[in-house]
């Protein structure tokens, strides 16, 4: 699958030609659970069957809710799931969601995308 892209308010979401999803939170975003069921449902609905690894840009999240931990601690399609951020608050909040969720699928926090993009390929 190829170039299909949706955005919304929340966040934008693309499967690429190469089978990598990639989920994009907007600067400042605070995810609420709301928001994470409408992101994990996206994400279903682009695999189908089939099922990616992804790349979650986090690098501008300012908050993550309880609610939105407690949904992105449940099984979806994505086959492994690598968090990137920039700062040490991104780490904080990645591994404090780490530490504290049962993850569905192997889970890793990253800074730098190269490093990211050749874990997930490694399925």
């Amino acid at each position: 699958m190829s170039g299909y892209r949706e955005e919304g308010t929340e966040a934008s979401l693309t499967l690429g030609a190469d089978g990598m999803l990639r989920l994009e939170w907007p600067r400042g975003a605070a995810i609420t659970a709301a928001d994470a069921e409408h992101a994990m449902r996206r994400v279903n609905e682009l695999c189908g069957d089939n099922r990616h690894p992804m790349l979650v840009d986090m690098a501008t999240t300012a908050d993550v809710s309880r609610g939105a931990r407690a949904v992105f601690g449940r099984p979806c399609q994505a086959s492994r799931i690598a968090l990137l951020g920039s700062s040490p608050v991104d780490r904080v909040l990645a591994n404090f969601f780490l530490g504290i969720n049962a993850v569905p699928c192997p889970t890793k926090f990253f800074t730098s995308e190269r490093d990211a993009l050749a874990w997930l390929a490694l399925t």
